[in-house]
């Protein structure tokens, strides 16, 4: 994303999320605890904002993403969310469904790896942002449920037919969303759908090491990295390997590239800047 501007200020204060930051850091909580963490109209339009303007920002270098209370998110609330699009015509509901799209592309396309932190329910479109994260770290009361065709819509929402048979596999990812059933940590991380299994109670504390992980390191490589995954998903090897070659070309003349070089040398560990 551009770190260009024009003339909208960055947001002091997030109405539907809980935002804080530390050392490179940015920690965001769904944090409507007495609904498992249901996501509302708002929810899902501070979560697109929000990304883009860390993404413009550069001082974010890895981000955690978590639910507060019993569970990570249970999904659209079912009110709020699903009550109210029985009301809204063809245009309205093109509008909303985009707009949940726009969220897995900023968690998907921002410069910077996110970290899902998963204890108890993920479910729907819940499931869908954890999906969306580079990581997955989990604890052993994490379930996973795609619901969408339990309350008779695709499966394929929000980019899960895209991403999901690229985490877990075509058969896998047919099941899940043909069913619609819960997978549980333990299955999950046989799948590949979770990247790191925590101790019970644990998932967020594990998020957090892993994120500060991150950040401490080299941060343009990080970016380009990710990038990189996401483009060459559709490539053929030929192209995938040419768009390797420019990027590559490019961060040999980065800062960090010269600073690995000079550690080397030096015997001590790089002090990476991100450039």
């Amino acid at each position: 994303m551009s770190p260009f501007t024009g003339s909208a200020h960055a947001t002091d204060a997030w109405e539907h999320l809980r935002v804080t930051r530390e050392d490179g850091v940015a920690t965001v909580t769904l944090a409507r605890p007495d609904t498992l963490n249901s996501l509302t109209f708002g929810a899902y339009a501070d979560l697109r904002d929000l990304l883009a303007e860390l993404s413009r920002e550069r001082a974010v270098r890895a981000l955690v993403l978590g639910g507060e209370g019993r569970g990570f998110c249970s999904g659209g609330d079912v009110d709020e969310i699903i009550g109210a699009t029985l009301e809204m015509d063809t245009g309205q509901l093109l509008d909303f469904n985009r707009m949940t799209g726009q969220v897995v592309r900023a968690l998907r396309e921002c410069p910077f790896p996110v970290i899902a932190a998963v204890h108890g329910v993920a479910a729907g479109a819940g499931a869908v942002l954890a999906l969306a994260a580079d990581f997955r770290v989990a604890d052993p009361s994490a379930r996973f449920a795609f619901l969408f065709t339990k309350v008779g819509l695709s499966g394929g929402d929000m980019g899960a037919a895209y991403l999901l048979p690229r985490v877990v596999g075509l058969g896998h990812a047919t099941r899940l969303l043909m069913l619609g059933e819960a997978v549980r940590a333990p299955e999950a991380e046989r799948i590949g759908l979770i990247s790191e299994l925590a101790e019970e109670g644990t998932a967020h504390e594990a998020a957090a090491a892993l994120a500060r992980r991150l950040a401490a390191g080299p941060a343009l490589a990080h970016a380009q990295t990710k990038a990189l995954l996401t483009a060459e998903l559709d490539m053929p090897l030929a192209a995938a390997v040419e768009m390797d070659a420019a990027t590559q070309a490019l961060l040999m003349n980065s800062s960090d590239y010269a600073e690995f070089h000079a550690a080397f040398t030096a015997k001590r560990s790089p002090k990476w800047q991100g450039k």
